[in-house]
């Protein structure tokens, strides 16, 4: 994996020797470099180990995801913004799963950076409900849920925002319950 300035570095060597080819009457090899330096300019904004780790979670690997997740040795020097907040989402994603508590700075940190999609904002913002209920912040977790359902606009989420929704509520009268237990001793 390159740094992002070496393939922008890169893609304008090549569109340079492009354009030298053109000049030089090889359009064939111009057009081959062009190609070339397309690649390199969709490599500077696509991030490929993170587009080979979205294709492994799509197809339930998750043990081979985290794997190409680790891959990226600095976030910082090797991605641009955007791929750094879907870098922070994923490897939140992959905290919640086994330690659920300590997702929570990657994820505000992937809503900070900014993610291209609603659905997967959406997404972040209802792991940080979960933990936000978990930690009993209720207020800030009813929040969370209602930015997640506005963002969910196909409705890709609504059934674990309902079942989220649902155990905030639950803990609330088991809480609620407990409390006036305790007020009557």
């Amino acid at each position: 994996m390159f740094n992002k300035n070496i393939k922008l570095v890169l893609a304008i060597a090549v569109f340079a020797l492009a354009v030298w080819q053109f000049i030089d009457g090889n359009i064939g090899n111009g057009i081959m470099f062009i190609l070339l330096a397309g690649m390199f300019m969709l490599l500077y904004f696509k991030n490929e180990i993170i587009l080979a780790t979205m294709f492994k979670l799509k197809k339930q690997d998750m043990e081979g995801a985290q794997a190409m997740l680790a891959k990226i040795p600095s976030p910082e020097a090797c991605l641009t913004k955007k791929q750094q907040g879907y870098y922070n989402f994923l490897k939140g994603q992959f905290e919640f799963q086994s330690a659920p508590l300590k997702a929570e700075k990657y994820l505000r940190k992937a809503i900070s950076l900014g993610l291209n999609f609603d659905h997967d904002l959406a997404a972040a913002k209802m792991f940080l409900a979960g933990i936000a209920g978990s930690k009993n912040r209720k207020a800030e977790a009813n929040k969370l849920l209602a930015e997640a359902k506005q963002l969910d606009k196909h409705g890709m989420l609504s059934d674990q925002i309902k079942m989220l929704q649902h155990q905030m509520k639950k803990a609330g009268n088991q809480q609620q319950h407990f409390s006036r237990n305790q007020r009557r001793r």
